[in-house]
C-alpha cells in the first residue's frame, strides 16, 4: 500500500516529521491543515533530511501539497546558496537542480532556473519571493 492509498493519522512529532509522514500528509493535506502546524513549519521541514521527499512531491503534478513542497525547495535553495553551501550540501543541491531540468515540468524547471540565477546573482534574493512563497504563487521566472 502506498502513502497515497493509506489514511494519514497525523505526525508523531510535527517539528521533526519522518519522510513517510510527510509523504502521507502531502497526499492528504486536509487531514492536518497547515494552519495547525507549528509556526514556520515550512522552514523546519525544508532541510537536508526531507529534501529528497520534498523534491519527489514537488515533481508529482498529482500531489495535493505540491505547491507546499515546491515552496520548501525554494527555501532549501536560498538557504544553501546564501550560506555558501554551509547550510546544505552543494552536490545534493546540484543533483536536484539537474534532475529538475531534465525531468521536471514547467514549475520544476522554473525552480531550477531561478536557483541558478540566485547563485549567479545573489542580489536577486527577496525574502518574500524565496521564503514566503512568492515565486511559487506567481510561478515567476527571474529575469
Amino acid at each position: 500500500m502506498s502513502a497515497q492509498d493509506s489514511t494519514f493519522r497525523g505526525f508523531a512529532n510535527p517539528v521533526d516529521p519522518s519522510p513517510a509522514e510527510l509523504r502521507a500528509w502531502a497526499y492528504q493535506p486536509d487531514s492536518v491543515p497547515l494552519a495547525s502546524m507549528p509556526q514556520d513549519w515550512d522552514l523546519l521541514v525544508a532541510g537536508n533530511g526531507l529534501v529528497a521527499t520534498l523534491f519527489d512531491l514537488a515533481m508529482d503534478p498529482a500531489c495535493p501539497a505540491r505547491r507546499f513542497a515546491l515552496h520548501c525547495l525554494y527555501i532549501y535553495a536560498a538557504g544553501g546558496i546564501r550560506s555558501g553551501f554551509r547550510a546544505h550540501p552543494k552536490r545534493r543541491f546540484w543533483k536536484l537542480v539537474e534532475r529538475a531540468e531534465r525531468e521536471g515540468d514547467e514549475p520544476m524547471r522554473t525552480w531550477a532556473r531561478n536557483s541558478r540565477i540566485l547563485l549567479a546573482q545573489p542580489d536577486v534574493f527577496v525574502y518574500r519571493d524565496w521564503c514566503e512563497g512568492g515565486l511559487v504563487r506567481e510561478n515567476r521566472r527571474l529575469p
